[in-house]
């Protein structure tokens, strides 16, 4: 039986490049699993790579199909932004291993779906400090930089990711994303442990 990871942490704390240093690395025959979202494509993603970017119609309608396995929404100040994972397909955990990157809640709701013991967490921590520059610097490279959106991320973790809510998801061991390797080397040692 295989087994999924769920990568998550605030924003700004280097999920995606984390995700992408994992994936990359043969040792952990790591599969992805491309989410939906109802947001608005950014400057350099592709569709059906970082995510598929569907309608909100096309969503309720795989609500409607019962295919959604876990949905979160932000209430954005340019409107609700729906992300969320399908059964469509992409996840066979007859000796395969996935990657995925999510919420708290969102992997509680993928713990639900597969059961406790084939979902693992990957918690990523970096200081609010070094969040903040670092969805900035991020957002200024957009073509529109929406700074509001930015602030109102960045309140929002605040309380998604409370240490109430850690706790409660049974969120033992988080990795300090400070120095990239270490993290990255980290994380992987741990999933081969997992693996054993």
């Amino acid at each position: 039986m295989g087994k999924i990871y769920v990568l998550m942490g605030k924003s700004a704390t280097g999920k995606d490049t984390v995700f992408k240093r994992l994936i990359g690395m043969k040792e952990l025959s790591l599969r992805t699993v491309v989410g939906y979202t109802t947001r608005p494509i950014r400057r350099g993603e592709t569709d059906g790579k970082e995510y598929f970017f569907v309608s909100v119609e096309q969503w309720k309608t795989l609500q409607e199909e019962q295919k959604v396995i876990e949905s979160r929404t932000y209430h954005t100040v340019l409107g609700d932004w729906h992300y969320f994972t399908v059964d469509d397909g992409q996840i066979d955990l007859n000796g395969q291993d996935y990657l995925f990157i999510s919420t708290l809640n969102g992997y509680e709701q993928i713990k639900k779906h597969y059961g406790e013991d084939v979902v693992l967490p990957l918690y990523i921590e970096v200081e609010d400090d070094q969040r903040l520059w670092r969805s900035i610097a991020r957002e200024k490279r957009q073509a529109k930089p929406n700074y509001e959106e930015v602030c109102r991320r960045f309140l929002a973790d605040q309380q998604d990711f409370s240490e109430e809510n850690i706790k409660k998801a049974g969120i033992k061991k988080r990795y300090k994303n400070v120095d990239l390797d270490r993290c990255v080397k980290e994380i992987a040692e741990d999933i081969i442990c997992a693996e054993a």
